[in-house]
């Protein structure tokens, strides 16, 4: 009798021991991939972390996540860039935090959990702990899914071997063969052609630049497309020039077009906030410009696109209530020239009132600090070479009323224009040459007629 409550009391103490362990290894910190971290990595990283993952204007991810074998020799490297807030690409303020349907952010305990992991030997663990495999669109090589069009610039190009900036650009048609009647456009995808690619704007469709996402506006919201629209390829190709570095580059995009007789209630507009007429010291850390637009009417706020150069630091954007209250839209406190993200809204938008105005304000850091710096005793200027600096923040939108469309403007009141271009952009219209001006009318007119996508950043 004695030695079997001897045995049954050992029994429970083994029991109560190996519990104890258990809840101990749990909360001591030693996650396993299948059960912890593969639905981290499927929900947050392999978008792109995967065979034929997404090609973010270019970027595109060069290892997979996608099994513990390929994830594994990468714990150490996944731990620095989550435990520093580099990866996912997201550079919006954490004050922003559930505010945009793009917003690409790891919890606090996700971190945590991969720091571990990389910490306590990255264990692979059971493998039916796994949540079942995600699926992904079938590969039709395109994010966005099958396309109704594929269009390009034409005949292939070769960038030579002594480019470092190259602009250039190519014209097409879309044919009434191709498009037999006007469509109004869902989704937009670009894929450049080659590595030296650097950003395309491709009027009227829009573009693509380092780090974006595709197009798709969401239901009830898109932009019209006739039969026999030109298309204007307006690509910058930018490398490091030498011997063998030359490429050749066919770029393309993908169109998706709303249902045939379908009209969306709202029309994808753009407002281009910008200034040309900084001039960034040398050596200043800290260079700030702003400029706004007051808009007239009430609309709804669809999205942000902050783009400068290699010396862009922030970016703010407020908006100046008539009521006399102030809002901050967007706040980019670490802009980063390989992520030009477009910050977007969920369905619905933000609705302002008429009389709001946006206010823009950019700051560079041309000192020697800035490991990006190309020269920090340069004194810079707007210009398109990546070395030189912008100041761009798009703001798409749409107006409220269902079904509006706004009156074609009209360049033929010369002092509206000058005074526009002035406060706008910082441009005088009476001391520029022939070739400016008629730069300047070209984008103008690619800014109302282009939708609002997500690479219309880059050399403007």
């Amino acid at each position: 009798m004695k030695r079997s409550l001897f045995l049954c009391v050992l029994f429970g103490l083994l029991l109560s021991a190996a519990g104890f362990a258990a809840a101990n290894d749990a909360t001591s910190g030693t996650p396993t991939f299948y059960a912890d971290v593969l639905p981290i990595l499927q929900n947050n990283c392999q978008v792109c972390h995967r065979s034929n993952g997404a090609n973010l204007g270019g970027m595109v991810a060069p290892m997979a996540f996608t099994s513990y074998q390929e994830a594994r020799p990468w714990a150490r490297a996944i731990a620095r860039q989550v435990e520093a807030r580099t990866m996912p690409p997201w550079h919006a303020s954490s004050e922003h935090a559930g505010t945009f349907a793009n917003e690409r952010t790891l919890a606090e305990t996700e971190i945590a959990t991969l720091v571990r992991w990389a910490k306590t030997g990255a264990v692979a663990g059971d493998a039916a702990d796994a949540p079942p495999l995600r699926e992904w669109p079938a590969n039709s090589g395109w994010t966005i899914g099958e396309p109704d069009l594929v269009i390009d610039f034409g005949e292939r190009y070769f960038v030579e071997d002594d480019v470092e900036d190259q602009y250039i650009t190519f014209t097409s048609t879309i044919t009434a063969e191709m498009m037999p009647e006007a469509r109004w456009l869902r989704s937009v995808e670009f894929r450049p052609g080659s590595s030296v690619v650097h950003h395309i704007i491709a009027r009227p469709l829009g573009g693509i630049a380092p780090g974006n996402d595709p197009t798709t506006f969401n239901e009830g919201y898109g932009t019209l497309l006739e039969p026999d629209t030109e298309v204007s390829w307006q690509m910058h190709y930018h490398k490091e020039p030498g011997e063998g570095t030359g490429a050749w580059d066919k770029s393309s995009a993908a169109l998706q077009f709303y249902p045939i007789g379908y009209t969306p209630d709202f029309r994808v507009l753009n407002n281009p906030l910008a200034r040309t007429d900084f001039e960034i010291p040398p050596g200043d850390a800290n260079y700030t410009s702003t400029v706004s637009t007051t808009f007239d009417r009430d609309s709804v706020l669809l999205g942000y696109t902050p783009h400068m150069h290699l010396r862009g630091k922030s970016a703010r954007y407020v908006a100046k209530y008539p009521d006399g209250t102030e809002e901050v839209l967007l706040n980019v406190p670490r802009y980063d020239f390989n992520w030009q993200t477009h910050y977007e809204y969920p369905a619905g938008g933000k609705s302002i009132p008429a009389g709001t105005e946006i206010e823009l304000t950019m700051t560079w850091d041309n000192s020697a600090d800035n490991v990006s710096n190309p020269d920090p005793t340069a004194t810079v200027h707007f210009g398109r070479p990546t070395t030189a600096e912008m100041m761009f923040g798009f703001v798409s939108y749409a107006d409220a009323e269902p079904g509006y469309v706004p009156p074609a403007r009209s360049s033929r009141d010369p002092e509206r224009l000058k005074k526009m271009l002035k406060e706008r952009f910082g441009l005088d219209w009476d001391t520029m040459s022939e070739d400016e001006r008629r730069e300047v009318m070209e984008r103008l007119r690619g800014a109302r007629n282009r939708p609002a996508a997500s690479g219309e950043t880059s050399g403007r």
